[in-house]
């Protein structure tokens, strides 16, 4: 008999149950990185008003997050807590749910960034054509297409919230590998294939999603995933109303987490475009290379999700201590390295991405200030993830928003106090490391609320 694919969170050796589960997401993350890293690389060789271009139309994408993190993370949540009370049947509903809303939203958003581009884009007042022309190609093609990346994260959340990892990894790796021969084919004009430049960036990124999507979906065919609960869902089912609504209470308050976090972004984006596009390609490729230690933790967090969602569902309190305590000693070790490797070697790092010398001198100073805040950050998302798995979304999102929105105000007043566009900088930096102070000790607090209430 074919063994299953997934693993059981809520019994065994926890150090050992949280490495299968957590390591083929790290390696997924690792994946994105190498997505984005792939793509920024070739990229870097059209020049930074290629770069600051796909830093402006990304955004839409980062913003369109919170929208697919709504039902992913609430289908993800009450996925993972009724397998632990062992009632599949339920699971496969939010599942349902989840997907059918993940279509939706896919939908409405492509329907909006294509119908009104320009006047999303005029936000930035951006003052070069080039730049512009840029985040206007960007934008179409994977906003409009964004459906892909969509199912892509709804499907990644709802197997491993189910234990199993081990096939987004596989999937993703495909599509990383579609993706790393696309771009220079695509981007440069390789053979028969014309020059289109950040189109053809667009058109390999959108590829490789689609990619990954079909081989998660053709994967529940084997016998394997006999017990996975997406196996019964129909896109054009009927899903009760309660489930919508349980989605909905568990899911929005990361939405718009996500949300109301991009904006803020692009808040500080505007005012980092006063300072040129070579600032403007700075915090897109500096951004990108922090997802080194940002996709690594929140892969992570992804897997401390499931683990609390489980053991949460199956009221087993201790094994979730136990579980976080692991996990922080693991992505603090990680956030130092990154630490490390950022202040120890900015110039060499920056390099790889920037030929011109001012891009090169503002990536450095980047790359120092923010990289003293990387551990910080590691705890925060791993700890959002760990309180998503309890259903304390609707906190998780009130402590992030509150924290975040200081970045806008401090940056201004330490750009007016004399540090320029490092102001931008520390601000992020500064509020890294209160987040992560935050969110450690929220839950520590949560947990001794929760062994109270329970017994």
């Amino acid at each position: 008999m074919e063994k299953t694919s997934q693993i059981h969170l809520t019994e065994g050796p926890i150090l050992n149950t949280l490495t299968r589960l957590s390591l083929p997401i790290m390696a997924s993350s690792f994946l994105s990185t190498a997505y984005s890293i792939t793509d920024m690389a070739w990229i870097g060789v059209l020049g930074s008003k290629a770069v600051a271009g796909v830093g402006v139309g990304g955004m839409y994408v980062w913003l369109s997050s919170g929208l697919v993190s709504l039902a992913r993370m609430g289908g993800q949540v009450h996925v993972a807590q009724c397998v632990g009370r062992g009632d599949r049947e339920e699971a496969g509903r939010f599942a349902a749910g989840a997907i059918q809303l993940t279509v939706l939203f896919a939908l409405a958003f492509a329907a909006v960034c294509l119908l009104f581009t320009d006047p999303l884009l005029s936000f930035f007042a951006l003052e070069d054509s080039l730049t512009y022309r840029y985040a206007r190609e960007y934008t179409q093609v994977t906003c409009g297409l964004i459906v892909f990346s969509y199912m892509t994260q709804t499907l990644n959340g709802l197997f491993t919230a189910q234990g199993d990892s081990k096939t987004p990894f596989l999937a993703n790796l495909t599509g990383l590998a579609i993706n790393m021969v696309f771009d220079p084919i695509l981007i440069l004009g390789i053979g028969p294939f014309p020059r289109m430049e950040v189109l053809g960036a667009a058109a390999a990124t959108v590829s490789a999603q689609a990619v990954v999507m079909l081989v998660m979906l053709l994967s529940l065919g084997r016998k394997k995933a006999a017990e996975n609960v997406i196996r019964r869902v129909k896109l054009f089912g009927r899903t009760p109303g309660r489930i919508w609504k349980q989605i909905f209470r568990m899911g929005g308050p990361t939405a718009l987490q996500g949300s109301i976090y991009c904006m803020i972004s692009m808040v500080l984006t505007r005012m980092v475009s006063g300072f040129g596009a070579a600032a403007v390609a700075t915090q897109k490729m500096g951004g990108q290379i922090e997802s080194i230690s940002w996709n690594t933790a929140d892969g992570f967090g992804a897997a401390l999700n499931a683990f609390v969602g489980q053991n949460y569902g199956a009221k087993k309190l201790d094994r979730m201590k136990k579980g976080y305590q692991i996990s922080f000693k693991i992505v603090v070790i990680w956030g130092l390295m990154i630490t490390l490797l950022f202040v120890g070697m900015p110039e060499p790092i920056s390099r790889i991405f920037f030929y011109e010398e001012e891009a090169i001198a503002t990536s450095v100073n980047y790359l120092i200030i923010v990289g003293l805040g990387e551990a910080f950050m590691c705890v925060e998302l791993m700890t959002i993830g760990a309180l998503s798995g309890m259903g304390k979304t609707k906190l998780c999102s009130i402590i992030s928003i509150l924290l975040t929105g200081l970045r806008i105000p401090l940056a201004l007043f330490l750009g007016h106090a004399g540090l320029g566009l490092n102001g931008v900088w520390w601000a992020l930096s500064a509020t890294s490391m209160l987040k992560g102070i935050v969110f450690y000790l929220v839950f520590r607090s949560q947990m001794k609320r929760e062994e109270r209430r329970q017994g």
